[in-house]
């Protein structure tokens, strides 16, 4: 039984966006629960959207009046609004309940205690004095063959000028509808393809898009890092990272 919801990292560019939030899942509609938002102790309603067989383990085995620790990959569709794709659940105590023989080897409690996100990509603004992020993550081919569109993820926090077009991997918390950095390591420039805008443009910190995110990328979840391992299938689904 694995220990973490978050798969390791296995490559240094490996880019993802990821994270866990817990709450109450209210669907929109009754007899619908695909579409919802998750209701937060500290009074958030993050509009949300249920994912692939997770839809099976809420109807299954989940009491959806009481709050859960969710997956979630975010996206960031308006300016100060959090937008959540669900994939999966933390809670080993119920896979240990509902399947006998299994081991409790796993916690509902993770280090990183509740809202921790983690973003891995290309840092594509920063204006440190205002505390405005933009980073660019990028999806794998699909199994099909297409390549989805880059998305942006807008945050807050502070990170230097000098690590414009570098690929960054950003410890996160949920504040609110905002996820604000708490940790950011800078891993390697990023290559650059032609002169996009000459570099008195890179010397002003507004790198492309400006602070608020263009809709890149919305219809569909990540797919980045290892295959999920489904060992969990009835209590945690894994996303691809």
């Amino acid at each position: 039984m694995r220990q973490h919801p978050i798969s390791p990292v296995t490559e240094p560019l490996q880019y993802r966006a990821i994270g866990m939030v817990r709450g109450r899942y209210v669907p929109a509609e009754a007899d619908q629960i695909t579409r919802g938002a998750i209701h937060t102790e500290d009074g958030a309603e993050i509009e949300a959207v249920v994912l692939g067989r997770v839809l099976t383990l809420m109807r299954r085995h989940l009491d959806l009046d009481l709050p859960h620790l969710w997956v979630a990959y975010p996206r960031s569709r308006e300016a100060d609004q959090l937008h959540l794709q669900i994939v999966g659940v933390w809670e080993p105590s119920t896979l240990a309940a509902e399947e006998p023989g299994a081991e409790d080897t796993a916690s509902d409690q993770l280090p990183e205690g509740d809202d921790y996100f983690s973003v891995r990509g290309e840092l594509i603004y920063t204006r440190p004095e205002s505390g405005d992020l933009v980073v660019k993550v990028r999806q794998k081919p699909r199994p099909d063959g297409a390549r989805p569109v880059p998305f942006k993820l807008q945050l807050h926090g502070e990170i230097p000028l000098q690590h414009l077009r570098h690929f960054v991997a950003l410890d996160l918390r949920r504040r609110g509808q905002q996820l604000c950095l708490e940790k950011f390591e800078v891993v390697a420039p990023m290559p650059q393809r032609g002169n996009r805008g000459g570099k008195a443009r890179r010397a002003r910190g507004a790198g492309e898009g400006g602070p608020s995110p263009r809709r890149d990328g919305e219809g569909g979840p990540d797919r980045q890092g290892p295959p999920r391992n489904r060992s969990h299938a009835r209590a945690v689904t894994r996303p691809r990272r």
